[in-house]
């Protein structure tokens, strides 16, 4: 079964499959302005929200296409509430239903700029203008026009994203761009808006359901990837690993943890700490001896191996956090159990050369799990491309698991599944906090294994997103308790928590969904 559900609520789809299930239902036989009315009320709703429309009214700018055309059904709604609206429209000519709402708002009397808005008119802009698949860049006139008001600090809100932003990179098409504080996305997420890039320009997204038969949502595949919420963790399909009853410390998985050196012994401590949350039955540590001298006192359970010890018996291998520079270990590419490799393993990975044959010819499965910079080294050919497309692009190359760290962390599959974790806090983006997630994942793969998931099976293949988003909820979770207190170390003890049903329901509700 595959975790999240491909439901309307976690697809996020590019903008050319968002096209083609429109068209799909046009085909058999929706008519198009149903779907615009449906729409457009399920924005008008939404923009009803803004405490300020009844003092400062709202402001719609149409463009020529069905974008255009659900902002004047926005417009008429709110007109007729009694809200202060104005429409201003830059364009000469509209596509027909477009035109047609245009007519019946200026016969219901709804006032028409002639010439630009003021960029510092008090109002809330609604950024009608293009929506979905746009890649030329604005207009000189729009693109002086929405700087200006970003300059000013006005108030806009998109509908299916700000002008000027590409929906399937979040990359800006020029110099100008609408930023939002709000973006209302119609039907289903698109992807492009949940890369990292477009954060700045789309704000909080709030989606906008329509009412889609499930036989129309798209499958999975390079135009789909799926959402993770942090609802996601207490999902019956989530992939928890599950020991026997019975099960001794050795059943509930075995770990070993390359990690530190005598500039970063936080980092061998801070994944022993992750790697212990995750409930590992049997927990080694190759560490720096000031580190390992002391261990004892404050991980007592964690043996110390002689670094030459076969490593045949583990079920996981955790390698890199903090190691410094050197060379792979020459056994990891014959070791048949679960090898994730971080930070510097990875630095030695790409030092090496041949990082994809490499990878390619390692026995067991592979868990990578590069920052931005990491993931250039060991693939630059792909760094130019969105996070999302890349590490999708990486995995199947690579056929390892790929997990390419950013504020909307994507995690990638070498059959071609991508997740992204779609929620975070910023406030835990510190320098420790990969180490956390390093160890948390290798100690959840080991127990995956040791609980006998198929390596090549749908709950295995969840495991590397599972862990990812335990940790970003972890971090949200922590962060609630004020400024400064999601320390990775305390975002490692927090590890524990993240199958409470509750723990994240607050962090949840913050962000805008349906």
């Amino acid at each position: 079964m595959t975790w999240p559900a491909p439901d309307s609520q976690h697809l996020l789809l590019s903008s050319r499959a968002m096209q083609q299930l429109e068209e799909a239902l046009f085909a058999q036989g929706l008519p198009v302005a149903a779907l615009m009315e449906q729409a457009g009320l399920g924005l008008a709703q939404a923009v009803l929200q803004h405490p300020d429309l009844k003092r400062h009214g709202l402001l719609v700018l149409v463009g020529p296409g069905h974008n255009g055309g659900d902002g004047l059904v926005v417009a008429r709604e709110l007109h007729l509430r009694g809200i202060a609206v104005r429409i201003w429209s830059p364009f000469n000519a509209h596509k027909p239903l477009t035109a047609e709402h245009l007519r019946y708002a200026r016969w219901l009397g709804i006032p028409q700029l002639e010439t630009a808005p003021d960029p510092s008119d008090p109002a809330l802009w609604l950024d009608a203008l293009f929506g979905l698949g746009q890649r030329r860049p604005l207009g000189p006139e729009l693109s002086q026009l929405l700087q200006a008001r970003q300059r000013n600090g006005g108030l806009i809100w998109s509908i299916d994203g700000p002008s000027g932003l590409d929906s399937d990179s979040g990359q800006p098409t020029g110099h100008g761009t609408a930023c939002c504080q709000r973006s209302l996305i119609v039907g289903l997420w698109k992807r492009g808006f949940w890369q990292d890039s477009a954060m700045a320009w789309v704000g909080q997204q709030q989606r906008i359901p329509l009412s889609l038969p499930s036989s129309v949502l798209p499958s999975l595949g390079e135009e789909a990837s799926l959402g993770l919420w942090s609802s996601d963790l207490v999902s019956s399909s989530a992939p928890w690993p599950q020991p026997p009853l019975a099960a001794t410390k050795h059943g509930r998985g075995r770990l070993r943890v390359f990690a530190g050196c005598s500039d970063y012994l936080g980092a061998a401590r801070l994944c022993l700490e992750a790697a212990s949350s995750s409930g590992i039955g049997w927990l080694e540590g190759v560490v720096p001896q000031p580190l390992a001298q002391q261990l004892w006192q404050v991980l007592p359970h964690v043996l110390l191996p002689n670094p030459e010890a076969p490593l045949e018996r583990l079920d996981a291998v955790a390698y890199g956090p903090g190691l410094g520079g050197g060379a792979l270990n020459a056994e990891l590419q014959d070791f048949p159990g679960l090898l994730l490799l971080d930070a510097d393993g990875l630095n030695r990975l790409a030092a090496q050369g041949n990082v994809q044959l490499w990878l390619q010819q390692r026995t067991g499965p592979t868990w990578l799990t590069p920052h931005a910079a990491e993931f250039e080294r060991l693939f630059p050919e792909l760094a130019n491309l969105p996070p999302d497309q890349a590490a999708s692009q990486a995995a199947q190359q690579s056929q390892c698991w790929v997990l390419r760290k950013g504020a909307r962390t994507v995690i990638a599959s070498p059959d071609g599944m991508v997740r992204q974790v779609l929620q975070s806090e910023a406030r835990a983006a510190r320098a420790g906090l990969g180490d956390v997630l390093s160890g948390y994942a290798a100690g959840l793969g080991a127990m995956g294994l040791a609980a006998g998931l198929d390596p090549t099976g749908d709950r295995f293949d969840g495991l590397l997103a599972l862990a990812a988003l335990a940790h970003a909820s972890a971090g949200i979770r922590q962060s609630q308790a004020g400024e400064g207190a999601a320390s990775p170390l305390a975002i490692a003890q927090m590890l524990q928590k993240v199958q409470d049903a509750g723990s994240f329901e607050q962090a949840e509700s913050n962000l805008m969904r349906d």
